[in-house]
């Protein structure tokens, strides 16, 4: 194992778990389409921020679940009228 190179300044996890067997996940809640519109309004404004899915985060009943890091961060009940608030709070300065 080695450290790996940092690419990116901050991350942005959005958490598009799916689950089969019906119990609460955020991808029923439209996590995957959220993911690519947050993925796309933040990459036009700062490219050195990643935008991922990830899987479960914990949080399914307040879901759709996103995570902002290195400032842990954490939104739930995510919206796509929410977009700007993430873009805002992701391309600010990191509070230490």
């Amino acid at each position: 194992m080695r450290e790996a190179i940092k690419s990116y300044k901050k991350l942005v996890l959005v958490c598009t778990n799916e689950r089969t067997d019906g119990r609460e996940c955020c991808a029923q809640k439209g996590s995957i389409d959220l993911h690519q519109k947050i993925k796309e309004a933040i990459k036009a404004v700062d490219p050195e921020i990643r935008v991922s899915r990830t899987g479960c985060l914990g949080n399914c009943a307040s879901g759709v679940s996103v995570v902002i890091m290195p400032d842990n961060l954490w939104l739930g009940e995510v919206t796509e009228a929410d977009i700007a608030e993430i873009v805002r709070l992701a391309i600010s300065p990191l509070v230490k």
